[in-house]
């Protein structure tokens, strides 16, 4: 009867093995936020094709003081910022001088080498979609807005065109 119990356990133990090894062998991808905050600045990193041929990180910088967006790329091979480009978001979300705004944002992937910026201002309720790229003649990087619209009931943001059909009522 001992030679069954230790069987048993036996047994119990090398499947315990084999599960942990099945489970701790399995790749799960590593969780990094890219973005932070602090009191009135918000920063966050994505990938920018500047060179296809070379992986390059972009930073960008929201400075709520100044009500501007920045964004910069860093250039590998002499290790320096290569300028600011920026974006005055007063007038890009339509912000009223020492009006209370709250911004969200973060970056995802778009395409091989190339991020987008996702900025939305909470009051207003308006949802921006940014893109860094080289500048004219290929000397420093530019900010490319692709998308502006409401992600809230209301009028559409300036240039917006409402897609066909009937929008989901708010609660």
């Amino acid at each position: 009867m001992q030679a069954g119990r230790i069987g048993y356990a036996a047994a119990g133990v090398a499947l315990g093995v084999v599960a942990a090894a099945f489970y701790l062998g399995q790749p799960r991808p590593a969780g990094a936020a890219s973005n932070d905050r602090h009191g009135d600045t918000i920063m966050a990193t994505g990938a920018v094709s500047v060179n296809p041929r070379i992986q390059t990180d972009g930073v960008w910088l929201l400075d709520y003081k100044a009500g501007k967006l920045l964004g910069t790329v860093v250039d590998r091979t002499a290790g320096k910022i290569v300028g600011w480009a920026e974006v005055d978001l007063r007038s890009e979300y339509e912000i009223q001088a020492l009006q209370d705004v709250h911004f969200l944002m973060t970056t995802g992937y778009i395409t091989q080498g190339q991020s987008a910026l996702y900025l939305a201002e909470t009051s207003t309720g308006k949802f921006g979609v940014y893109t860094m790229g080289p500048g004219p003649n290929g000397t420093g990087v530019v900010i490319r807005r692709h998308d502006m619209t409401q992600f809230r009931a209301g009028a559409p943001a300036p240039g917006v065109v409402p897609a066909a059909g009937v929008a989901p009522k708010m609660p």
